[in-house]
């Protein structure tokens, strides 16, 4: 079997999500700040008409500050039905991977609240997390977005 992926950067690290979660990739676009909105929310855009959150992906791993410059994108994926933009340093590729290639994530991450990674993908000498997108946030996060829109 193999997986389908859009695989993006944050950083040093490579993340994949599964491509039929991933509805368009957009370049950077002025991000309207919404007030007492939590700190991984970047605020909204308007995307043809349809209002949707964005969130900071280095905000909501807890990565450092980067700024944004003409590899920065916006992937508009849905998840449990919500619509919602992550900001990432760049989008890689779109690739196929093996299921035997992948592994469950170590012990480490596990229960630390990184729930949301799925797996661990062996591709070339480098290792890929794969990002369960339905347990990326939280339900009283989920609730947030839902009172963004």
């Amino acid at each position: 079997m193999l997986l389908q992926l859009v695989t993006f950067t944050l950083g040093e690290e490579e993340f994949g999500v599964d491509i039929l979660r991933v509805q368009e990739i957009i370049r950077m676009m002025p991000v309207t700040r919404v007030p007492a909105a939590p700190s991984f929310v970047e605020g909204i855009i308007n995307l043809r008409g349809k209002v949707i959150p964005v969130i900071d992906m280095r905000a909501r791993f807890g990565l450092r500050a980067g700024a944004a410059d003409e590899k920065t994108r916006i992937m508009v994926v849905e998840m449990e039905g919500r619509v919602a933009g992550f900001i990432v340093d760049s989008v890689s590729q779109v690739l196929r991977l093996p299921a035997s290639t992948v592994e469950a994530p170590p012990a480490v991450i596990e229960g630390g609240g990184s729930d949301f990674i799925r797996g661990v993908g062996k591709l070339e000498g480098r290792l890929l997390l794969l990002l369960d997108l339905d347990l990326l946030l939280g339900e009283s996060e989920k609730a947030v977005l839902d009172g963004i829109r």
